[in-house]
């Protein structure tokens, strides 16, 4: 089991060995059953291999079938036998004469506590891969994501959480860096995109609370890796997964390869049509300047939004030799989808009576498109751990999106219609080159260079009554080139292990406002240093300490000065004077395992600059007497954040598992905004805050009678203040039960997504001259049933986790 690539490759290499060695020679054949040697269950997909003594050359295998039986053909000679099974002690028989058939009866293997440290199991479970620098959560039978989307599948990750909008957190801290196959999402959206991507396309999520000198600065609070599958067993093997909802969430995903000696194919294939109806509303006071009532505006909302989306995934990895592996592969995702969105503002005197009601009605229709391709070469040198790695990824994405507003009021026969159109095409180009070089015993050296050039177009325009509106319409050109360098060094002395890392990054970025002609450039460059202490205390425990400084750039939608239409009382307008925030953080962890118990704790602190905010301040122009707000994001002081969080996994039986999470954090923000008002007056706004806020989850899973597995999850986010506000607790609930069918090769799976319909943004806001209480619910209760089908393929596999682009670093076992 020490060399479980050379097991594999003689297994494969059998059947073309044998084709040559057995011409003329009479065929017997060698029969067993292997299990387990403590519960006595049959073990599938073990390894059986049989070497001729006399002739090295001559090699015989095969494998296990659910039963865990197997059937060998060979010719007369005296073999060695070896009975393997990833995980378990492999049962070797000496100098075995076969001149008959033969029986070898019940073979049983026993678990190998030493190798179960260095696998991954992807079983009942998600498992959790303690490394220098990371966590790895295997995403392995989790009910609940059956069905769903990346998004559902980071919202019951410990430590991530997605709000009501999609909003991606790690503990709380919205500034998370997202990649996808260790690269950044190509995607212009990255919210619609991890709607788009099915959860069952996921192999793993790589949580980084404080990344290394060789990952990307960008983050403030950290990044999150998702691993996408590629196909890593033997032959032709696969899953399909069918599923169909209410409201409608209709989809079917395969993911499909087929690997020999020379070469693996892979691809998934993704096709899902589904609505997700939502509702908002937002009741608003409005104040006279001696803080008398003004009037009322209660605006409730309505959105219906139907998409249908493709996602698929198709390559090759070539193995050129046993030291060097060429991967290509093309991504395609396409999405289609209208959104009506259906706005009542019932407008109320002072002394709320009511007046009259105006009714926009937004109807959207949306096309994106998006290919990418991604090419990843490695060369491994004699020297265990002695590698060089090199990675392109060329991507182009397109996303359309017309709408028509109507706009009308009881109190008047006018239709006001507005046209907007917004075009976006965001062409990226990345390259990466990797190198390990082992120093001696616990040493290890890396250095590397990585290249991001992005070319961000958006034409955004708005016709009233047909004729151009000049106050949102222009063309914003946001081209981003970054360089950057790194090099880290590791050591291992006794129980110590160490890692300092030293990242250099040079930015280079164009913000041109084509219609108004206002060019800007940003030039700066910045150094980032990384350090990493983890002292094993056990065999069970382990602390580290760490320090990484990390920057936050302004993107998008944050930076384009035209941006929103959909409400004419409300409306955001981007600020392409933002600069980049950076972040200083330390974090203590504590890892503990007990026999059915697993502890893992974390102190964080993070000093941020130049920390983004969203200011809401009146524009001076009134709607039919209510004040139009303006909302923009800005750079203010400091922000201070530190907080304390755990993770707690509990088997009290074998049929039960608990997960907890839990994570309290305090924010002292201090910095004010300055700014002109609508009447030329220089307004100081004071954003010094401080606030705290908590969330906790807990997973059950239970195994019942029939073997019918029972999931809840439980979730809770609690208030938290700001300058302008504050936004109110959530509590929300996920089920799920799922049964195995046809001899375990197929899972059919039942799950509520919010089962009360609670889970909504909650927030209150107050202004100089307004207060309002808002509730938005992204996305109403939902009901999914899924079928998944294994071909070729063992529903609980055991594998070594392959090295991917930002794998490689000294690891320890907690």
């Amino acid at each position: 089991m020490k060399n479980l690539t050379s097991t594999i490759t003689l297994f494969l290499l059998c059947f073309s060995l044998l084709g040559y060695a057995q011409q003329g020679k009479t065929k017997l054949k060698v029969t067993g059953k292997v299990i387990e040697k403590i519960s006595k269950q049959p073990l599938e997909y073990a390894t059986i291999t049989l070497k001729n003594t006399s002739n090295p050359k001559m090699i015989a295998g095969g494998v296990t079938n659910d039963k865990g039986e197997f059937a060998v053909d060979v010719t007369s000679g005296t073999y060695d036998i070896i009975v393997e099974f990833i995980s378990f002690k492999s049962t070797e028989i000496k100098q075995k004469n076969i001149t008959d058939n033969l029986s070898l009866g019940t073979i049983g293997l026993a678990e190998d506590a030493a190798q179960l440290n260095e696998v991954v199991v992807r079983a009942e479970k998600t498992t959790v891969d303690i490394k220098l620098d990371k966590k790895v959560y295997n995403v392995g039978s989790d009910l609940m994501v059956k069905g769903g989307t990346v998004s559902d599948v980071l919202d019951n990750i410990p430590s991530v959480s997605v709000d009501a909008e999609g909003t991606v957190s790690l503990r709380g801290n919205e500034n998370v860096r997202i990649l996808i196959d260790g690269r950044p999402s190509n995607a212009i959206n990255i919210t619609e995109a991890l709607r788009l991507i099915p959860a069952d396309a996921i192999e793993k999520v790589e949580v980084v609370t404080n990344p290394s000198a060789r990952y990307d600065a960008e983050g403030g609070g950290g990044l999150l890796n998702i691993i996408l599958k590629k196909g890593k067993n033997q032959g032709f093997n696969g899953t399909i997964i069918a599923n169909t909802g209410y409201p409608d969430n209709h989809g079917l995903s395969g993911t499909l390869n087929y690997k020999t000696e020379k070469f693996n194919l892979f691809t998934t294939q993704g096709y899902s049509n589904r609505n997700s109806p939502g509702n908002a509303f937002n009741n608003s006071k409005n104040l006279n300047e001696d803080g008398t009532t003004l009037n009322y505006l209660y605006e409730n909302r309505e959105n219906d939004r139907y998409s249908n989306g493709y996602n698929g995934t198709a390559g090759i990895e070539w193995f050129i030799n046993k030291s060097t592996s060429w991967s290509n592969s093309i991504n395609y995702r396409k999405s289609n989808g209208d959104n009506t969105d259906n706005v009542f503002q019932n407008n109320y005197d002072s002394n709320f009576i009511y007046q009259y009601t105006r009714n926009r009605i937004n109807e959207e229709d949306s096309d994106s498109e998006n290919i990418e391709f991604a090419s990843n070469f490695i060369k491994n040198f004699k020297k265990e751990g002695h590698k060089l790695s090199f990675d392109i990824s060329i991507s182009n994405n397109d996303d359309k999106n017309t709408a028509l507003i109507t706009d009308t009021a009881t109190n008047t026969s006018t239709v006001a219609l507005d046209n907007t159109i917004n075009n976006q095409n965001q062409k990226r180009n990345l390259f990466v080159v990797d190198y390990v070089l082992p120093l001696g015993k616990g040493q290890q050296l890396e250095a590397g260079y990585r290249g991001d050039f992005t070319n961000l177009t958006t034409d955004y325009r708005v016709e009233n009554d047909g004729v151009v509106n000049p106050d949102f319409t222009n063309t914003l050109e946001y081209k981003e080139k970054i360089n950057a360098i790194y090099t880290q060094y590791g050591i291992k002395v006794n129980k110590l292990s160490m890692l300092f890392g030293l990242r250099f990054e040079d930015s280079n970025i164009d913000i041109n406002q084509l219609v108004t002609s206002d060019f800007n450039n940003k030039k700066y460059n910045n150094f980032f240093p990384s350090a990493f202490f983890t002292y094993e205390l056990s065999d069970m425990s382990s602390t580290s300490l760490s320090y990484s400084r990390r920057i936050q750039r302004p993107r998008g939608r944050m930076l384009n000065p035209f941006s929103n239409l959909s409400s004419n009382i409300n409306i955001f307008v981007g600020n392409p004077d933002l600069d980049p925030s950076f972040t200083d953080a330390i974090d203590w962890g504590y890892i503990k395992r007990w026999e059915k118990i697993t502890l893992n704790t974390s102190l964080y602190v993070n000093k941020t600059t130049d920390v983004f905010q969203f200011a809401r301040r009146e524009s001076g122009d009134f709607v039919n007497g209510v004040p139009l707000i303006i909302s923009s994001p800005i750079n203010i002081g400091e922000e201070y954040r530190t907080g304390f969080e755990f993770t707690l996994n509990y088997s009290p039986y074998k049929w039960w598992k608990l997960n907890s999470n839990f994570n309290f954090f305090a924010v002292q923000t201090r910095g004010d905004f300055t700014y002109t008002d609508f009447n030329g007056n220089k307004v100081v706004q004071n954003f010094d805050n401080d606030a705290t806020s908590w969330s906790t989850r807990l997973t059950s899973k239970i195994t019942l009678p029939a073997k019918i597995d029972w999931q809840t999850n439980m979730s809770y986010n609690g208030p938290q203040a700001n300058a302008q506000g504050k936004r109110l607790g959530v509590f929300a609930m996920n089920l799920a039960f799922s049964k195995d069918i046809l001899k375990d090769k197929g899972t059919l799976a039942f799950n509520v997504s919010d089962v009360f319909n609670s889970r909504k943004m909650i927030s209150e806001t107050f202004l100089k001259r307004q207060t309002s209480y808002s509730e938005m619910q992204w996305r109403e209760r939902q009901f999914t049933l899924s079928f998944t089908y294994r071909f070729n393929k063992p529903k609980n596999e055991r594998e070594k986790p392959k090295k991917n682009m930002n794998e490689g670093e000294m690891e320890y076992q907690g």
